[in-house]
């Protein structure tokens, strides 16, 4: 099936799954009819967190523009995750490709970066709805500005910062400069992640980032995909504008990825899949079903493979897990760290309350059920047990108890 889709063109549904044939026909046929000769294209795409079928993409992509553009450079979108290494990348991309130059984004050198300008705070204050008000500085990877054309490639999934993954997210944060990363995370956490996560259409976060996006000079193009989590086959693309091609995806995703339960349950098993190597990644564990846990609930984040909370961000490990109004209530104590971690800390711990007299208050309790030392989770101000004592048969013979396998990208909901 193929569907036009104010300004993108759309192949498949939620229904069905695409054969690779399909999938490199559409692929090349997209690409042909973009102008791309004698341009240069940098082709935006995620790391290994992300289910994706890469190699088959980008040997298609590979394909239709090798010999057209005059040069090709594959950016991997880290945000502010880990490099991967070369072998990773050969694994991940399916290559090397001849001709095409392959690039981690360097979040951590700010020799990479180049400033487009600032969103100005009355922007700023409209963008969000009134939840923040003042200028953000826009910076994001050289390469982008660099080529004349920005290919983003990614799949769309529930997130919990943004409502739908995708499109435009691929640059910001993706490929993004630390302080509209900061600022974007922390305006989605004061929305809270149980109330964004899934949320159709344009959030205040994706106004934040289309906007930004605006600011690039550089041709955007996207294929946007909606993958069956955890395999790796591809429901539905869709092709254009990165606005247009994600709306196209984030349609499908909505019934694609979510699945919703009569009931609220008392407790959730997430078994978290290998391709998150820490908690900083691992935690969607807990974003994709807190909105199913009743109150006073519990979730059981279990991976035994994890066995730090974040390398890249050991900030995460002083600052512990807090509900949002814990920082609120303080935020003179907590404004000068990276807003970023902030609202990470906000997403693995839920929703709650604060307040000096009565302290801190979770609604439900997280429990990490991974190889992280114990006095190391229970000083990050989270529940403990020891993975080689959970039995997940008896666990999902319990009516109470909900067990989610490859947890992280499908959400769970209440109807």
């Amino acid at each position: 099936m193929t569907d036009i889709v104010v300004g993108a063109e759309r192949i498949g549904g939620p229904d069905g799954v695409l054969d690779d044939g399909q999938i490199r026909e559409f692929v090349l046929r997209s690409l042909a009819g973009a102008d791309l000769d004698g341009r240069s294209v940098c082709v935006i795409v995620p790391d290994g967190t992300r289910t994706c079928p890469m190699p088959l993409l980008l040997s298609a992509v590979h394909e239709a523009l090798h010999g057209r553009a005059t040069a090709i450079t594959v950016l991997v979108a880290l945000g502010t995750h880990a490099a991967m290494s070369p072998t990773q990348l050969d694994a991940h991309l399916g290559g090397p490709y001849p001709g095409v130059t392959v690039l981690n984004h360097e979040w951590w050198d700010p020799g990479t970066f180049v400033t487009l300008g600032d969103i100005d705070a009355d922007r700023v204050a409209d963008l969000s709805e009134g939840r923040l008000k003042r200028p953000v500085r826009v910076s994001l990877n050289r390469a982008v500005v660099e080529h004349d054309v920005c290919l983003v490639i990614g799949p769309v999934f529930p997130h919990e910062v943004v409502g739908f993954s995708g499109g435009n997210k691929y640059f910001f944060p993706g490929v993004a400069g630390q302080e509209i990363i900061d600022f974007s995370h922390w305006l989605g956490a004061l929305i809270t992640s149980a109330d964004i996560i899934g949320t159709r259409g344009i959030t205040p976060v994706r106004a934040l980032i289309d906007r930004a996006a605006a600011m690039i000079p550089s041709r955007r193009l996207a294929l946007c995909l909606v993958v069956r989590s955890g395999v790796g086959d591809l429901h539905a693309a869709s092709f254009g504008p990165p606005e247009a091609a994600w709306a196209a995806c984030a349609d499908v995703s909505a019934r694609t990825h979510v699945r919703y339960l009569d009931a609220p349950v008392r407790r959730v098993v997430s078994l978290v899949p290998v391709k998150y190597e820490d908690m900083w990644t691992g935690a969607k564990g807990f974003y994709k079903v807190e909105p199913v846990v009743a109150d006073g609930g519990q979730v059981i984040v279990y991976a035994p493979h994890i066995t730090r909370i974040s390398e890249m961000h050991p900030e995460i490990e002083q600052i512990g897990y807090h509900c949002r109004d814990y920082f609120l209530k303080q935020w003179d104590r907590f404004s000068h760290h990276h807003w970023g971690v902030l609202a990470h800390s906000t997403h693995l711990r839920g929703a709650g309350t604060y307040d000096p007299v009565h302290g801190e208050q979770g609604r439900v309790t997280v429990t990490l059920a991974t190889g992280i030392p114990e006095a190391v989770v229970r000083a990050a101000n989270l529940d403990y047990l020891d993975p080689t004592l959970v039995d997940l048969d008896v666990l999902a013979a319990d009516p109470d108890t909900l067990v989610v396998a490859q947890a992280g990208e499908v959400l769970y909901r209440l109807r």
